[in-house]
């Protein structure tokens, strides 16, 4: 995996806290593409502190991580214990894994064997039926995993990313369906959150559901109808954003990941929401 000509790949010593593979809390494993093509000062320290802030607030909430850096070109597998797989954000999906062959403007990142590693990481996520939690690109590939296809480019006028010259995450209002699980999880159906994406869900995949839109209708995040598996568009690892917002999604999240292990194990927990 190559990176921009002068900037040092991301390694896992980067990004995983102290205490993260230790405890006695649920194992979670984190898919994350760590180091992409056209990677760049800025983005390297993004992704750095958007990665290294998630595996905190799950080593926090007692959980045990297990990173896999989904860029390598390199045999993986989802731990049979495993109690939840996260998926993180990181480079553009290709368009053309969801049928788009014409030109897409503000492709970055792009690479195609980043993309069929993750979908196989969230096929083996779903085969062990375990609750699944993706941000940003995370969201973006449940979606495709489960049929659905992508806007690969939102144009010029788009509200959730910095514009030229300016920070590319920038606050932006979410509205959340009453009725679903984010909505319980974080207490009210309209919310303040760190974005800067271009692209987004489009058709979605059989068994979910669109449960977040922005205020001019482009999806933020979906859910699947029955399974614990939740789908965000926006950064809830933004230490710029909410920590209370981050601490109940990831709780919720950790909950349900608890009580999936227990019930392998032959005892019950009960999870909030």
């Amino acid at each position: 995996m190559s990176t921009g000509p002068s900037i040092d790949p991301i390694t896992l010593g980067d990004v995983l806290p102290e205490g993260a593979g230790h405890g006695c809390g649920p194992l979670i494993t984190v898919v994350v593409p760590l180091n992409f093509p056209g990677l760049t000062t800025e983005t390297r320290s993004l992704v750095v502190r958007f990665t290294r802030s998630a595996l905190t607030m799950l080593v926090e909430l007692g959980a045990r991580v297990d990173v896999i850096d989904i860029s390598r070109d390199a045999p993986f597998s989802i731990d049979e214990e495993a109690g939840g797989v996260m998926l993180l954000g990181g480079g553009d999906v290709d368009p053309t894994l969801y049928g788009h062959t014409g030109f897409v403007g503000n492709l970055y990142g792009v690479d195609r064997g980043t993309d069929e590693r993750t979908l196989a990481a969230i096929d083996a996520g779903l085969g062990l039926e375990v609750p699944i939690l993706g941000i940003c690109r995370g969201s973006q590939m449940i979606n495709l995993a489960c049929g659905g296809t992508l806007i690969p480019d939102l144009g010029e006028h788009n509200i959730h990313r910095g514009r030229d010259g300016e920070p590319m995450f920038l606050d932006d209002t979410v509205i959340l369906a009453e009725d679903s699980r984010l909505a319980r999880i974080l207490s009210r159906s309209r919310m303040i959150v760190r974005n800067g994406h271009h692209q987004a869900v489009n058709e979605v995949g059989a068994g979910l559901r669109v449960v977040a839109r922005g205020v001019d209708g482009v999806v933020e995040a979906v859910e699947h109808e029955s399974k614990w598996i939740v789908g965000v568009q926006w950064h809830p690892e933004d230490t710029d954003g909410s920590a209370e917002d981050r601490e109940a999604l990831f709780r919720s999240f950790v909950e349900h990941s608890t009580a999936h292990a227990a019930a392998k194990c032959g005892s019950r927990t009960t999870p909030a929401v």
